[in-house]
């Protein structure tokens, strides 16, 4: 009988997909390069005040975004796999919450002259966390799309 994780459970496991008109290393540059991942990380209508970013395995990062309403909320991890421009796994934990860390991991797939990002984010303690980090990546992502045109 197989019998699966808690960690890697519906409820608590989130996963998107979203295609892109540009080449997969575009993509991952996005992902990597401080000065890209300024223009489109965090939802719509926040900003990037302060970020750092080690891209490297064992490096960390740290990234500030402002709300419409001026709130700053940080987040921050350690990259775990980096294998240019297919794969990056990096953990997640908002700082004051450093209990509840998650595991985020970016699958870039070529599809012609396309990429299909694929963003599997687990590790969520209930559907309703998961749920909220969904809404934020989908929101990130119309941003990542204005980037790369």
């Amino acid at each position: 009988m197989a019998v699966s994780s808690p960690l890697r459970a519906p409820e608590t496991t989130l996963v998107l997909r979203r295609t892109f008109p540009v080449p997969r290393e575009r993509v991952f540059r996005a992902w990597t390069e401080l000065a890209l991942i300024k223009q489109w990380f965090g939802p719509e209508e926040h900003t990037i005040p302060e970020a750092e970013v080690d891209a490297r395995v064992g490096g960390k990062y740290r990234i500030a975004m402002r709300s419409k309403e001026g709130q700053v909320y940080r987040v921050k991890g350690v990259y775990r796999e980096i294998a240019p421009p297919e794969r990056l796994v990096f953990t997640w934990s908002w700082e004051g919450e450093e209990e509840q860390e998650t595991l985020v991991t970016v699958e870039l797939h070529a599809q012609g002259d396309g990429t299909e990002l694929v963003l599997t984010h687990e590790r969520f303690p209930n559907a309703e966390v998961r749920d909220r980090h969904g809404w934020g990546w989908n929101s990130s992502f119309n941003k990542l799309a204005k980037a790369l045109q």
